[in-house]
Order: structure tokens, then sequence, then C-alpha cells
């Protein structure tokens, strides 16, 4: 069994450019990523291979039964009630792999982020369809819910189609991988890190390809001078103007010049030069290589001379009516890169802010939170535009490295989160911040985001204390970890790693 879409393309009303371009593509039984940044068609093709979305043009073959399990998981799955009333042995079995609790269902607006996506998974498991389409399964999931999801679609035995940021998600399920750009989409083998490492070769060699089209392009543009030069020289010796009134050599030689052909030889030379320089033009033109921002961002930035940024005594920090989170006396030093883990509801965001109010007042800081409220996109607007030009433009510049686009940010009142998220580091780096605080800055990122993120943070001078489920941007970016585990039904307790 096995999904085909054929030369597929689609244009939204009102649009200017294509959705989806000349997609072709095929998916076999088990998982297939599909991986590209916001925007380029990932969701669209979704939709057009469960027969949800119509394409303008191409074919799908052939129709399968299919199941879309959407991004969003506000609004409850299709199937939930049908899944809440059955206890047939599948029903039953990914309530107990997944955790998912006989109740959820009936208070499903009541659910955290992470559990409502565990529901959207399980229903659609329970469904059977022959083809399952799964938007972000993991986002907002703690590492525990990940592991369970992953282990879940693991025994998924139909064609699947997976779109998801979580590279190692993406590594242990998948296949092959569809990498889209654009509305156009190339296949590669392997999972996502695979697939990758075969694009950066490809890239590459497109960079080589370019750099040696580049040197024969001006090469020619020499030669041609050189030969219109010739022939501009040659056009004026053959001129009868020039020759003296008694000078019979010098007529016979142009006429034998002009009997034989000689006269115009230079000429068409000129002509043949200036067809391949086009030619070379073109060819330069059409090649095309993502931009990349490689240059180091933190030129003007240093560590807090002060050797300790932040210092506590054991904390006890009060979680809702019953449960306290214990920690270990901190201390953060100013070259510390932290990583700050734990499963959902442990506690991570009331550690970083309380923290937060124990750093002395005068050390630079910048805290992006997981979810800034009203009044911080606001004042990041505010700030926005009341730089003057030059600052602006930096701070522009340091979005689109984190690939976003500078136009976008600026076109209306209201961002996406994750780019809020990233117009607020960028206008950070302006502060020249010693410390860095950032809480779940992958939620809402592509793949494309998340890696020129992983580029930004790594080499950051000062310290940075990050919370994160993205276990390789943690990898990339911190060496030090606090993990949050629970003790006892009423107690947490923070292990320095």
């Amino acid at each position: 069994m096995q999904l085909t879409l054929s030369d597929i393309h689609h244009t939204y009303p009102g649009t200017a450019s294509p959705a989806l371009s000349g997609v072709t593509a095929t998916f076999p039984a088990g998982w297939t990523g599909v991986v590209g940044d916001n925007g380029c068609g990932k969701t669209t093709l979704a939709r057009i291979a469960c027969g949800e979305l119509k394409p303008d043009a191409g074919a799908v073959a052939p129709r399968l039964v299919a199941y879309y399990c959407a991004q969003d998981a506000a609004a409850p799955p299709p199937t939930l009630m049908d899944f809440a009333c059955a206890y047939d042995e599948v029903a039953m079995r990914l309530r107990r792999d997944l955790g998912v609790a006989d109740e959820w269902a009936w208070r499903y607006d009541t659910l955290s982020g992470g559990q409502r996506k565990l529901v959207q998974v399980a229903c659609a498991l329970w469904d059977q369809p022959d083809l399952l389409v799964v938007d972000e399964p993991t986002n907002h999931a703690d590492a525990a819910a990940r592991a369970a999801i992953r282990a879940a679609l693991a025994r998924f035995n139909g064609v699947g189609i997976l779109i998801s940021h979580d590279r190692a998600l993406l590594d242990a399920l998948c296949t092959q991988c569809l990498f889209m750009n654009a509305g156009t989409g190339v296949m590669r083998p392997g999972g996502y890190t695979q697939g990758f490492a075969q694009a950066e070769l490809e890239r590459e060699g497109a960079v080589q390809r370019r750099e040696a089209a580049k040197r024969e392009q001006r090469r020619l543009a020499r030669e041609t001078q050189r030969r219109r030069e010739e022939a501009s020289r040659t056009a004026s010796r053959r001129s009868a103007r020039n020759i003296a009134k008694h000078d019979n050599d010098a007529r016979f030689r142009r006429r034998l010049a002009v009997v034989t052909g000689q006269d115009g030889k230079t000429g068409r030379l000129a002509s043949r030069m200036e067809a391949r320089l086009a030619r070379a033009n073109a060819q330069v033109e059409a090649m095309h290589i993502d931009k990349r921002y490689d240059a180091d961002l933190w030129v003007d930035s240093a560590p807090s001379r002060r050797p300790v940024l932040l210092r506590t005594q054991p904390l006890a920090l009060l979680l809702g009516e019953a449960t306290t989170l214990r920690t270990p006396a901190l201390h953060l030093n100013s070259r510390d890169h932290v990583a700050l883990v734990g499963d959902n509801g442990t506690g991570k965001t009331t550690l970083v802010r309380a923290l937060l109010a124990r750093l002395p007042e005068d050390t630079a800081r910048l805290y992006v939170p997981q979810e800034p409220d009203r009044a911080a996109r606001e004042a990041t607007r505010a700030r926005l535009a009341g730089l003057d030009a030059e600052r602006r433009g930096r701070v522009l510049s340091i979005v689109a490295r984190l690939n976003s686009s500078p136009e976008r940010v600026l076109a209306g009142e209201e961002v996406s989160p994750g780019e809020m998220r990233k117009l607020m580091l960028a206008l950070g780096v302006l502060d020249r911040p010693e410390l860095i605080v950032m809480d779940e800055p992958t939620n809402h990122l592509d793949i494309g985001s998340i890696r020129a993120l992983e580029r930004m943070l790594a080499p950051f001078p000062g310290a940075l204390l990050l919370v994160s489920h993205d276990a390789a941007l943690v990898e990339a970016t911190t060496t030090i970890t606090w993990r949050i585990g629970r003790e006892r039904a009423e107690e947490l307790r923070l292990a320095l790693e």
C-alpha cells in the first residue's frame, strides 16, 4: 500500500504565489516526514493527501481512508466521544500506553496542551485509517508524553505522514523525509538528520558549481570586451574614408577582405562571445542558494565581570496548594549555559521566576517567557517602532538570521507567537545582556528556525538558562543540566547533573 501525489499545484484565493507548485512524492507504508519552514506548504500538502482540499492541478492516487490529526488541539477530535465509549482491545491499549485517563474525554476543555495531544493521537490511532497524517504531535508535550507518542505512532502499520519540528521523533520513525521549500519538495532517504546531511552536501555542491559558473562568467566578460574592442578597430581599419586617394594597395586589400569574408570575421566572433556571455549570465542568475547567516552575532558582547551571577540557599517553592518544589543551593556562573528540564507541571517556570527575582538588580538580563502577555507584546512592538533606522535595521537583521521575514514582522500589529519571541530576543541583543533566560523557545517554531536559534545561543559568551523539552537544542546550546523530578505526590526535587 502506498500513496502517490503527482504534479500537485494549489494556490489559495487572493494570494499572489502558489502554496504548492508541482509537488510529486510517493508515500509508502510506514512514516514519511514532511519538514520545512512555516508557510512552505506542509499543511496544504497534508490536507490534499487526506482529501480535505482539492488541488488546482495534479492527481492523488489511490484514494485511501484517511485521518488528519491537526496541529491545533483546541477543538476536540471528531471521534472523541466514540473513543471515550469504546472498550475494545485497541482502545484499552491506547489508553494504557498513552496514559489517557477515562475522564479526560469528558473534561477536554480543562486539559493541558500536552494532555490534549495525547488524546488527539489516541483517537487518530484508534480510528485505524489507511492514511494517517499527524501535524506537530509533540507540541507542548513533555519528555514522558513525547516518548509515549513516539512508541504509539511506531506501531501504526498504514501510510503515515508526520509533519513535525521534533527532530528526535522524525529520526526515530521516518524512513524518508520530504524537505519542502516555497511550495516545492525534495524527498530524501532516512530521518531528518540523515536527510539534512544530504541536503547540506547538495548545497555545498551547488555553492561550488555557482562559484565555477561565476568564474566562467567573469572570464567570458573579459573576453567579450576584448572582442568588442578588436571588432571596433577592425571596422575602423576597413573604412575607405581612412585610405589615401592614391593608395591603390590599401584599396586592393580592403576589396580582398570583402571577397574572402575576412572583414566580417571579427564582428561575428564578437557576436558569438556576446551570446555565450548572455548564457553564462542566465546560468548564474538561475542558481538559487538559500542565504545563510553564519557571522558572529556576539562580537560586541562579553560575560559579566562578576564571576558568579546568582547564588541561592536551598529553596522550597509552593506549587498550587499541596505540592512543593525543593532545590539545593544553586549558583550560576557568568559563563554557564544551563538547561532546566522536567515534565509538564513540575514548576520549571515558577523556579525561573524565583531565580530572576533573586538576581542582583544591576545584572543585564534578557528574559523571553513561554507565552508573552499582551503588555509584553505591546512593549516589544513599541520599542521596535521607537528605534532609529540603524538600530532597527540591526534588529531586523537578527530576525532574518532567526529564519523569519522582517517584512512580515513589520507588516501588521500582530505577529505569531514564535515571531514575537524572535523579536524579543533580537531587541534584547541591543542591550548586550550578561544573562539570557528563555522558557520553551521552540514552541511554534519550524526546524529551520530552531537550528537558527541553536546557532545563535550556542556561542553566546554570557550565561544562559534554557527551559526546553527539545533534546537536540539542549545538547547543542548547554553544558549543565538542572532536572526536576517527582519524589512523592506532594514533593518535587531539583537535581544538578
